[in-house]
């Protein structure tokens, strides 16, 4: 047995009373050159309210929580209090590694990311407190070919980003990290500014701050209950009394869930055992000159820094090892757990161990001084809930944090100026935390949490699906009908039918960073689209009904375009007081001030807390029903949809009859739907809404109606195609919180001279008064055997002028397409530029869009006796 592995089966001593490290964790914690570390000075204690009212009232003093009082008290909110039931970083923060990097697989949270890091650069200076800030840089280790292919995919998801990251050779990855076994390494991806800080010495630093601008940080006081006001305020009780607050944030770390339930709500969060492992001195580490760069060894699944002159690392084990705390999901927190920790369980780890071992060979002849268990919160898919959650007026999370240290800084500024301003500052809705919603039970919870914890370093593809915890209860009426005739993808809970199998086809799900199992399937349902007639399951569309007697007046202020005329329908959007597009939904005005409203899957309760908060604001008289989870939606379009409807209805459905964006309710086969003559497709086609119970019978209605036009199914990814090909935007996508709907081509759906005065209008105005800096434009791509699919560089003269936002493989032209922001002055039709796919730029060349009409236009064209493109 080696010294590392002798070393690590030592058992730890038991914590001081009050959860205090003895003094070998205490030298295993304190930041590398003995800056102020964690256990140098105790916070002192003010467990006094010293006010009964406040603006905001802060749940939770760890870092997220410190660092969001001293964003909202630095930019001028009076009346900030934050209540921490222990001590300043109780919890998780203050065992945390305090890892920092500007890197993020995501495009948002790499924004949230490089503020994090240049405010901790900062924060010593501003506050004069000391903050063990270390910034060696990090390098991820790629040891595969196919790690290789995933920093190139990466390597153009930053390149139009501001943050330094460079694909480094073997050579160079050496001369950063001399001490790595480079048998294993075939590149690295080098984040230059990365490292590590003390979790405890910066949240001092952010509590110095709050304070410094006026925010109050009381503590030892337990929130012990949260009663909702009728005017929206809170009640916050505590053992010394209450505050009453206008809104309140629940920034409780493990302790959240308890908070959210003083209110009924579940919150989907679980705590986790997460180790890290601590060396003692070793030679060739005290040897160097410069501080090691953190790395992370992906297929170890472990990140290992410098400590001192030893070393730290901390493995993410499989979802099959790893510890839930799940107790404390049933059963509560223990009333006193604050700063104590888990009985460290070395041999979980041990195959990491030795994998670091093998990497980093100078650890086979350390010792390990101390092996840190401590929990830390998962939310199911392992990113963090940030926002005001809907249903509940004024109560905002930030929770659900499994890197909180990275995060706090981004967090706090994005959450700061989204309570003052009113608006999100930027899109970030992987964060929503109405991404869950009742489907999102215990269960399904720990089992995603196992896996998110187990996949931390799994290859990130694109269109990655993850299976645990599959199927929620919220699957449409056909998920038992098509399960086994198709690939499944997963969204908002739902299960979609992403294509579906053909004798011969290579079936499952088989991801690649290139062109894969799907692509000639996706193909032949493109064709299925365009030449014959398709069925596909829509049922996941996030569906709601506004009624009342200020139904029209609402919508009007909530929505850019004219509100539809009973039985017509529109794509109208949400802007946010800024201008920009915070959600886009189909309008249907189905009889005289009553409404159906549709959205996509993942904007359901993001779009729905938006419209309650303006019906709210604005005293509406209207009444607003989610029935989401009670419909269901199937959508049928290609040259034979109207030929097969027509079958099951004596309703007229002849384009001179049902025209294009007109709703009508009807019978089809004797089952009620709502029809809307709309197609995401760009082809003839139908929506039908109906009672979720009914879905079966009316498919196998369909299907029999159109066997002899040779009807068949079509999934998402073959929509995607379709839609792109019409030259159709996509939330999210080529329109979000990040952008106008003036530079992503919306004109035609934005009334800017409509008498009512919407929500961003008078921004709008000034947008176009002063001119646009960028445009969406339409991009054909000469690729081989790699399609674009969105948040790509684009190129131009040897220097990254913009991005993609979405893309596919064009089954009409046989060349791949895609949407791109770049500036104005090169957004002409016919502009050469490039695309950076897995390393390789390609050329790119702007084009009239749409490449394919849409078939209302087509017919159009041909009753004006034209000949249309397709």
């Amino acid at each position: 047995m080696s010294a590392v592995l002798r070393g690590a089966l030592r058992p730890l001593r038991p914590l001081r009373s009050g959860g205090r490290p003895d003094p070998v964790f205490a030298g295993a914690l304190r930041p590398l050159g003995g800056g102020a570390g964690a256990q140098g000075r105790k916070e002192a204690p003010s467990p006094s309210l010293g006010k009964d009212r406040a603006d905001t009232v802060i749940i939770g003093g760890g870092c997220v929580g410190v660092s969001l009082a001293y964003h909202l008290a630095k930019a001028g909110l009076k009346d900030v209090v934050l209540l921490e039931k222990s001590e300043l970083t109780a919890g998780s923060t203050w065992h945390a590694a305090g890892l920092t990097t500007y890197f993020h697989p995501g495009i948002n949270l790499k924004k949230i990311h490089s503020y994090s890091i240049k405010l901790y650069e900062k924060l010593e200076e501003e506050t004069g407190q000391a903050v063990g800030f270390h910034q060696p840089g990090s390098i991820r280790i790629a040891s595969t070919p196919t790690r290789v292919d995933e920093f190139k995919y990466q390597m153009t998801r930053a390149g139009w980003h501001p943050t330094e990251q460079y694909l480094i050779m073997p050579e160079k990855v050496q001369e950063l990290f001399p001490l790595l076994n480079m048998d294993m390494v075939l590149a690295g991806l080098y984040n230059p500014g990365d490292g590590h800080i003390d979790p405890y010495s910066l949240t001092m630093a952010l509590a110095a701050g709050a304070r410094k601008y006026g925010a109050q940080l009381n503590f030892p006081i337990q929130v012990t209950n949260l009663n909702s006001r009728s005017d929206g305020t809170w009640e916050v009780e505590t053992p010394l009394g209450i505050i009453r607050a206008k809104r309140i944030v629940n920034t409780a770390g493990f302790w959240a869930r308890e908070i959210g339930k003083m209110i009924g709500l579940q919150h989907p969060l679980i705590p986790v055992h997460h180790q890290y492992v601590v060396t003692s001195t070793i030679p060739e580490v005290k040897a160097l000159k410069t501080e090691l760069p953190v790395i992370r060894d992906l297929e170890g699944s472990y990140y290992l820094r410098q400590e001192r002159d030893g070393l730290l690392f901390g493995p993410y084990e499989s979802e099959e090892k790893m510890k839930l705390q799940d107790s404390w999901v049933t059963n509560g927190v223990p009333p006193g757990f604050g700063k104590e920790l888990f009985e460290s369980d070395l041999d979980r780890i041990m195959e990491h161990i030795e994998a670091a071992m093998e990497m980093v060979p100078v650890l086979k002849n350390a010792d390990i001084v101390n092996t840190i268990a401590g929990p830390i919160t998962y939310s199911p898919d392992i990113l963090p809930m940030v926002g005001p959650h809907q249903g509940v007026r004024n109560y905002w999370v930030a929770i659900g944090f499994g890197y909180g240290i990275i995060h706090a800084g981004g967090i706090g500024k994005y959450l700061s100026d989204w309570i003052l301003e009113g608006e999100p500052p930027f899109d970030l809705i992987e964060l929503d935390p109405n991404r869950y919603g009742k489907w999102t039970t215990t269960e399904y919870t720990a089992a995603k949490a196992r896996e998110s914890y187990g996949f931390n370093n799994i290859v990130g593809y694109p269109k990655e699906e993850r299976f645990a915890g599959r199927p929620t209860e919220r699957t449409s009426g056909l998920y038992d009908l098509l399960k086994s005739k198709c690939s499944m993808g997963f969204h908002a809970g739902w299960e979609q039918p992403h294509w579906f199998y053909k004798p011969g086809d290579e079936t499952g799900y088989r991801p690649s960073f290139r062109r894969t199992n799907w692509f000639d399937p996706v193909g032949r349902e493109y064709k299925q689209v365009m030449e014959k007639v398709g069925v596909i399951d829509l049922s996941p569309f996030g569906k709601f009904k506004v009624k009342g007697t200020d139904s029209v007046k609402l919508l009007d202020h909530l929505f850019a375009n004219v509100v539809p005329k009973v039985g017509s329908t529109n794509i109208s959007h949400m802007l946010t007081p800024r201008g920009k597009v915070y959600a886009e939904l189909t309008v249907s005005q189905l009889y005289p001030g009553e409404f159906m409203l549709v959205t996509g899957s993942g904007s359901e309760l993001h779009d729905l807390r938006w419209i309650e908060e303006e019906i709210t604001r604005g005293g509406y008289k209207v009444e607003i029903e989610n029935m989401t989870d009670e419909m269901g939606v199937l959508g049928v379009a290609g040259p034979y949809a109207r030929q097969i409807l027509q079958k099951l209805t004596s309703e007229d459905l002849s384009d001179g009859s049902f025209k294009f964006l007109q709703s009508r309710h009807l019978k089809l086969s004797d089952i009620a739907v709502t029809a809307i003559r709309i197609s995401y497709t760009g082809e003839l086609g139908w929506e039908l809404y109906h009672g979720k119970e009914d879905s079966v019978a009316l498919y196998s209605a369909i299907m029999e109606a159109g066997q002899k036009e040779g009807i068949d199914n079509f999934g998402t990814y073959a929509l995607n195609a379709l839609r792109l090909e019409k030259g159709f935007r996509a939330w999210g996508a080529e329109m979000n919180c990040d952008t106008n709907p003036l530079e992503a081509g919306l004109e035609y759906f934005v009334k800017l001279n409509k008498p009512a005065d919407f929500t961003g209008k008078q921004a709008l105005k000034q947008i176009k008064e002063k001119g646009l800096k960028r445009r969406l434009v339409y991009l054909t791509l000469e690729t081989d055997n790699v399609d674009p699919e969105g948040n790509e560089s684009v190129w131009h003269n040897g220097k990254v002028i913009g991005n993609t936002t979405s893309g596919s493989f064009s089954y009409s032209a046989q060349q791949s397409l895609a949407f791109a922001y770049v500036p104005t002055e090169l957004s002409k039709v016919g502009q050469k530029l490039e695309v950076e796919l897995l390393g390789k730029n390609y050329p790119a060349t702007i084009i009239q869009e749409p490449l394919v009409l849409t078939e209302p236009m087509r017919m159009r064209l041909q009753r004006k006796g034209e000949s249309p493109k397709i």
